[in-house]
């Protein structure tokens, strides 16, 4: 997989969705104050592989399309925050006693401390971890939900590892990495930017979407490398 390629022809497509169109970008940045929930759905028509770059349009559309986006990316990351409120509090409930005084209770710390730390430690290793994995598996969830229309098939546990064993673990994880470094360097940047009173804030409105419009050609990019 060509990564410099991906990066340059998602560039090029993001700018080739702003450039020199204004009221484009004007709609696009509506859709991003608008909650984002036409924005998730505008970023869903990408994933779609539709290419020139789609138009702003049917607000409803995006708008149901957006929402569904939303739900979609809550429930793939809903076990992992159970995982982690599970783990912090199997952490320090042996930490803590309930002491009784004068008829009412209240909490001590009587534990080892270290022990404490090393239940935290080791409980943000299982979450990273775990976070890794759903972040793999959903980002083609997502893509499939948008190729195929059916929510369902965001969770098709199945078909996506046989997508992501299509294209190689390896290639797919370093994609994933590469995207991650380029949006962070922007993210900065941006963090930057928006320091600047008022200005700031309108810069920030302004490349939010870009910057998902990026992201997204990339990964549409990635998907399409399994050939599926």
């Amino acid at each position: 997989m060509d990564f410099g390629n991906l990066l340059s022809d998602s560039f090029d497509y993001t700018k080739e969705a702003i450039a020199g169109k204004w009221m484009q970008w004007l709609l696009l940045v509506v859709a991003t104050i608008l909650l984002c929930l036409p924005l998730f759905g505008y970023t869903l028509k990408v994933y779609r592989g539709e290419k020139p770059a789609p138009e702003v349009t049917g607000w409803g559309t995006l708008f149901v399309d957006g929402i569904k986006y939303v739900i979609v990316s809550l429930v793939w990351f809903i076990p992992l925050l159970v995982l982690l409120i599970v783990l912090v509090v199997a952490a320090f409930v042996p930490y803590f006693t309930v002491t009784t005084v004068s008829g009412s209770g209240s909490l001590s710390p009587s534990g080892n401390p270290a022990l404490l730390l090393g239940a935290l430690g080791f409980s943000l290793i299982v979450v990273i971890i775990v976070g890794g994995l759903t972040v793999l598996l959903s980002t083609i969830g997502i893509i499939r939900f948008a190729r195929t229309g059916s929510i369902g098939e965001a969770f098709n546990i199945s078909e996506i590892l046989t997508t992501i064993r299509k294209i190689g673990w390896i290639t797919y994880i370093s994609s994933l990495v590469i995207l991650f470094v380029a949006v962070i360097v922007v993210e900065i940047i941006l963090t930057v930017l928006g320091m600047i009173p008022v200005l700031g804030i309108i810069i920030t409105l302004a490349f939010i979407a870009p910057v998902l419009i990026f992201q997204a050609r990339y990964l549409c990019q990635v998907y399409d490398a399994a050939g599926v």
